[in-house]
C-alpha cells in the first residue's frame, strides 16, 4: 500500500488473527503503514435500515466485522452522517466521507467515488471480492439496469419517514469474476496478512475495468434466471419494476 495515500478496507478479523492488540492493534497496523498523510477508509453502516440513524451512536453492521466497529469507536475517527456510512480515520476523512446520502447508495458522490477520485487503493483482508462495495460503483458507471427494491427510515427535519428507492444489489457471489479479470492483466496484489489472504488494488482501476466488462455482458454478476438464486432474480424483477414505473410517471 502506498505511504500517504487513501485506503479503502474490507477486512474479516476473525481471518487475519491473532493480531496483538486485536481489532486496534490491525487499525494500528494499517495507520502505521500508510503514514501519518495517509487516510484508512472502512465501511461503517447500519445493520438495520428501519431505525433511524445516529453517526454518533448507531453501531456499525455486524456483517461489516469487528474492526469496522473498533473504528467506528475511535475519537479520531470521521464518520458519514447518514445511515450508508463510511468511516475514515487521516487527512482526508472528512473529504472521503462527509458526502450527502445518494440513492443508489454507492454512486459516484459517496465514499468509494471519493476513494476512486483521490487515487486511492483497495484492500481486501481476510474477504473476497463479494464484499467490494466498488464494484457496486462500477456498475452504477456501466449503468446496469438490475435494481433490488428497498426501504429505509430518514429524519427530514428530525421527524423520521419511510422512503422507498431501488439499489443494484443481489446476491454478489458472481463479483468472484473480478479476480480473473485483475490478475489477467496484473491489477492486483495478492499475498498473506496474517492467517489471511490479502488483495490490494488501484479503485480507478478495478472500476476502470469492471465498467468495460459490463457494457459488453450487463447482466455477468446474475445468476442464471433458472439457478434459484432469490436476489438475483428479485434484481432482475426490479429492473421490470423501475422501468414500468417511470414510463407511467413520466421523464
Amino acid at each position: 500500500m502506498e505511504r500517504g495515500g487513501v485506503l479503502l478496507v474490507h477486512t474479516s478479523f476473525r481471518a487475519v488473527r491473532p493480531v496483538a492488540g486485536g481489532p486496534d492493534g490491525l487499525i494500528a497496523a494499517l495507520l502505521m503503514a500508510l503514514g501519518s498523510e495517509g487516510t484508512l477508509v472502512m465501511p461503517c453502516w447500519s445493520g438495520n435500515r428501519m431505525e433511524l440513524f445516529d453517526p454518533s451512536t448507531t453501531p456499525a453492521d455486524r456483517d461489516l466485522g469487528t474492526t469496522a466497529e473498533h473504528l467506528r469507536r475511535d475519537s479520531r475517527t470521521v464518520r458519514g452522517r447518514h445511515r450508508f456510512a463510511f468511516a475514515a480515520l487521516g487527512p482526508k476523512a472528512e473529504e472521503v466521507v462527509g458526502d450527502s446520502i445518494c440513492f443508489p447508495p454507492h454512486g459516484p458522490v459517496s465514499a468509494v467515488g471519493r476513494v476512486r477520485d483521490l487515487g486511492g487503493q483497495i484492500l481486501l483482508l481476510g474477504c473476497g471480492q463479494s464484499e467490494n462495495t466498488t464494484i457496486h460503483l462500477a456498475e452504477l458507471e456501466a449503468g446496469v439496469t438490475y435494481r433490488r427494491l428497498k426501504r429505509c427510515v430518514l429524519s427530514f427535519e428530525g421527524a423520521p419517514f419511510i422512503l422507498d428507492y431501488a439499489e443494484n444489489d443481489h446476491c454478489c457471489d458472481g463479483f468472484v469474476l473480478v479476480d480473473d479479470w485483475m490478475r489477467d492483466r496484473s491489477r492486483q496484489l495478492e499475498g498473506t496478512v496474517g492467517g489471511a489472504q490479502a488483495r490490494l488494488m488501484r479503485s480507478h482501476e478495478l472500476v476502470t475495468l469492471v465498467t468495460d466488462r459490463l457494457k459488453v455482458e450487463p447482466e455477468c454478476f446474475l445468476h442464471d434466471p433458472d439457478a434459484g438464486c432469490v436476489q438475483c432474480d428479485e434484481a432482475r424483477a426490479g429492473a421490470i419494476a423501475c422501468y414500468s414505473y417511470h414510463t407511467s410517471n413520466g421523464p
